[in-house]
This record gives structure tokens, C-alpha cells and sequence, in this order.
């Protein structure tokens, strides 16, 4: 355990105790993201291990790269790739693996809940909450159970596995009601996420049903759903216009302005008044804040996010700085400079600099400088829509589209992603896939892995057992009768 850290209470909750003095002031990082892994290198670049100990705080033991989950759910990225393990992204500082149940700032105490074991409390000196985001979901009937989000590595495999076991499934099943369902898949949300997961996921399962004889490309649907009148916000009308001819001609099917009103059981009923039946529900309408936020004495705004300064520094409604904390990220209400009146959008863009910033400044701080405020203007907004497909928006005027838009996502992502390592086996990924072609394996029983091993485990009745049992059930339903 950390110096300093409470232990846990046999009734699992956290007790108290009296902080020994520290040699050199704490920082505790919540959320291992973008914001917190960035920030703590930042601030270990500045700061040595007598002038500071950093701890991060996070779930997993790992930060994920979300602009490229929809190239690991199309197999064009291996899921591996795409997440830096902390401990080797960022050196000489501590990680604690668990979720943050409770932010007492007050107190500069913070209560952490690990994946087994008692919940325990750590104090600190100075906070930085990088925390993140969730999804955003509504109260659908069906959602819940149906339902597949896309903010992890995990949801992304696990899209890319189920869609290509329900092509293998489906080619070896001939009711066809039962086949059109299993190769109908529904995505809601037309933002960023939910275009990119959705034009990368079918180019996959296109290309992998031309390895099925049984199989007619053109029984493949796929469907999105988006509330608004447009898709793509993030760009111009111009571009979003693109994407949308572009996807229809590869006979996506898209309802805009219109919503998901049930999907239980995998009957879908949209608010058009269309319905029709499926086995996939990925939903990817929206973000909010990570609700933990909820349980803490920082002050929030009516989204839910921390309330910044243009400086980073947590502050009240009314200005008034918060001592010794920071935020930044989507979980945060960051004013934007360039935009008068306007918040910093929660993308991976701002919070890569923003987590640079925190670092800089926290650490000009305690060294009694004063920190300087964030400004960032837009560089533009990069998607991919499938293997040489894209669009790209560029300082805010120069529009690109097709290959060469796909050539600046994968260039500006890759670059963005961090260590050498990970950039190094990506484009390693990416080079050998232009001669052996992606992988169209599906690795479903990934995700139960013992059922087979249950399965050859569970005794089976001896020869003479089963005679009674088929003899019992006979005698039954003769009684019935």
C-alpha cells in the first residue's frame, strides 16, 4: 500500500486514521485516460522523485486510445495495441488499480474500491481528476440487455467477434427469418464514435463474407439510427453530406431525425414507426460525465462536470479557486478560449494538451510560479470510414475526402498515440495488412472460455440411468394423455 493510505475496515468501509508527514507532497491522479496518463508524464518530466510522488488512479492497468477502437473492432489494429499499459508508459510512479468510490476533498482524502478486497482511502496533496466519461444511455425498453457500448477495448473486440460469429453462424442456418435477423446490425449515433464504428464495422463484414459461398453480400444490413437531422457534427455540413452519400451507396440504411423506442428481445421499433428484428444493438448515442463526480464535495455543473478555470484549476460557480486541484478532459467544463462563452469539446485533441498544461502548471506552482490558462484552437477533425475511405476538416477550411483523408486519420492518430512502442506496432500492423490482408477470424469463445471445458465436465448419465429417465418421461406424458 502507498504510505499514508488508510486500512480497510473489516465491515468494508474505509476508517480514518491520522496522515503521517510526508518528505515530499502527494499528487494523486484519478483516471488513467488520456488526461491522467499525459499529466503524469508531464509532471515527472518537470518534477524529480524528491519533489514529488505521483499515484494514478484507474480501473485498468492500462490507457486506451479510443480514435482507434473502431480500427480494432474492423481487425485493421490489434486490440492489444491501441491500449498503453500505464507502468510503462509513464515511469516512477505508483498505480493503483481499483475504481474511485469517493472524492472528500475537504479531507484531500479520496476512498478507492480494487476489483477484489476491502475498500481503502489514500490522502493526498494535490488532485487531478482526468476521470473521463460513460456512456450516455437512456431508459430504452430492451437496452440494457441488448445493448453493446463502444468506449472500451473490450466492447470493440467483442463487436468485432459477435459480428463475424453471426456471419459464420448465419451461413450454416437456412430458416430465414432467423439468418435476416442475425445479419442485420443496428447502430445508434451519428457523431464521430458512432459513423466510424459503424463505416469501419461493415467494410470488415463486407470483406469477410466474400469468403462465404452461402452467403450474399446483399443479405447484410446495416443500420443507423441518429436522433438530429445531420450526422457528424464535428465538420462541416459539406462533409457530413459526404459521409452520408458515401454510406448510402454501400446501402447503409440511415434514419436521421429519428429515435430507438425499444429493442427488447432484439425486436426493433423506431420512432419512424419501422421494425424489424435483430441480434446486434451498438449504441454509441452520446457521452456524460463519469457519475463518481456525484459523490464528491468538487463543484459541478448541470452536466455533471468539474468546473475549470481557463487555468485547469478547479473552481466554484463563482471563481473562487478550489485549493490544490485540477481537471481536465471530457469530465471537465473547460472554457474555450478561442470561442468566447463556449466549453472545450470532450476529444481526444483537447485533452491530450489540457493534461499536458495541468503538468506545466501544477508544477510551476509548486515551485511558486503562476500557472498559465489554456487556449487551443482546433486543428481539425479527421474520420475513417473503412479501409481508404475518409473525411477531413482541417483548420477549420480545407476539406479532404477518400484515400487521402484516410491517409491523415491514420497519420495524425498514430502519432498521437503514445510511446514508440505502441506506434511502432501499429504501423507494423498496418504495413503487413497491405500484403496479407485483415484477419476475418471470429474468437467468440474468447469471451466464455471454460463453456467448453464445462461442458466436457458435467457428468452424463449411465446407459442404464438414461433408459429410466426416457422410460419416466414416456409414462408421464402417457398419463397425460
Amino acid at each position: 500500500m502507498p504510505q499514508n493510505e488508510t486500512a480497510p475496515s473489516s465491515a468494508a468501509q474505509t476508517t480514518t486514521v491520522t496522515p503521517k508527514p510526508r518528505k515530499v507532497p502527494r499528487i494523486v491522479v484519478l483516471g488513467g485516460g488520456t488526461v491522467g496518463l499525459y499529466a503524469a508524464k508531464r509532471l515527472r518530466k518537470r518534477l524529480g522523485k524528491r519533489e514529488a510522488a505521483i499515484v494514478i488512479v484507474d480501473p485498468r492497468p492500462y490507457m486506451t486510445y479510443a480514435p482507434f477502437l473502431p480500427e480494432a473492432a474492423a481487425g485493421s489494429i490489434d486490440g492489444r495495441h491501441v491500449v498503453a499499459p500505464l507502468r510503462r508508459a509513464v515511469k516512477n510512479v505508483d498505480v493503483l488499480q481499483g475504481n474511485v468510490a469517493k472524492i472528500e476533498h475537504a479531507d484531500r482524502r479520496v476512498t478507492i474500491q480494487p476489483e477484489e478486497g476491502e475498500a481503502y482511502s489514500v490522502t493526498y496533496d494535490h488532485l487531478i481528476v482526468g476521470l473521463g466519461s460513460v456512456a450516455r444511455t437512456l431508459p430504452i425498453p430492451g437496452l440494457a440487455e441488448q445493448g453493446i457500448g463502444f468506449k472500451t477495448v473490450e466492447e470493440a473486440i467483442a463487436l468485432r467477434n459477435h459480428v463475424l460469429n453471426r456471419i459464420d453462424v448465419a451461413s450454416s442456418t437456412w430458416d430465414p427469418e432467423l439468418r435476416k435477423k442475425m445479419l442485420t446490425f443496428v447502430f445508434v449515433g451519428g457523431g464521430f464514435a458512432g459513423i466510424e464504428a459503424l463505416a469501419e464495422v461493415e467494410d470488415m463484414a463486407r470483406a469477410a463474407a466474400k469468403y462465404y459461398p452461402e452467403l450474399d453480400a446483399k443479405e447484410l444490413r446495416f443500420v443507423l439510427v441518429e436522433g438530429s437531422p445531420r450526422i457528424l457534427p464535428e465538420v462541416s455540413e459539406e462533409l457530413g453530406g459526404y459521409t452520408l452519400e458515401q454510406l448510402r451507396k454501400r446501402n447503409i440504411e440511415i434514419h436521421l431525425s429519428t429515435f430507438l423506442n425499444s429493442c427488447v428481445d432484439g425486436h426493433i421499433v423506431l420512432s419512424n414507426k419501422m421494425e424489424f428484428d435483430t441480434e446486434t444493438v451498438v449504441w454509441t448515442a452520446g457521452v456524460k460525465a463519469n457519475p463518481v463526480l456525484q459523490d464528491s464535495d468538487l463543484p459541478l455543473d448541470k452536466m455533471g462536470r468539474v468546473i475549470c478555470l481557463p487555468t485547469l484549476q478547479i473552481a466554484d460557480e463563482n471563481g473562487v479557486i478550489v485549493p490544490d486541484a485540477w481537471a481536465g478532459g471530457d469530465c471537465a467544463a473547460v472554457p474555450d478560449l478561442t470561442t468566447p462563452g463556449a466549453f472545450c469539446p470532450p476529444n481526444a485533441q483537447h485533452a491530450l494538451r489540457q493534461a499536458k498544461k495541468i503538468g506545466e502548471n501544477l508544477a510551476k506552482v509548486l515551485r511558486s510560479a503562476e500557472p498559465e490558462e489554456y487556449s487551443h484552437r482546433n486543428v481539425g477533425a479527421v474520420a475513417s470510414l473503412g479501409m481508404y475511405k475518409g473525411v477531413a476538416q482541417m483548420f477549420g477550411k480545407i476539406k479532404v475526402r477518400g484515400p487521402l483523408a484516410w491517409v491523415l486519420h491514420r497519420t495524425y492518430h498514430v502519432m498521437a498515440m503514445p510511446t514508440w512502442n505502441r506506434k511502432i506496432r501499429i504501423m507494423a500492423g498496418w504495413t503487413s495488412a497491405l500484403f496479407l490482408r485483415r484477419e476475418v477470424v471470429s474468437l467468440g469463445a474468447i469471451h466464455d472460455p471454460r463453456a467448453s471445458f464445462r461442458s466436457a465436465s458435467t457428468p452424463k448419465p449411465a446407459p442404464e440411468e438414461k433408459k429410466a429417465v426416457d422410460h419416466a418421461d414416456a409414462n408421464s406424458k402417457g398419463a397425460k394423455t
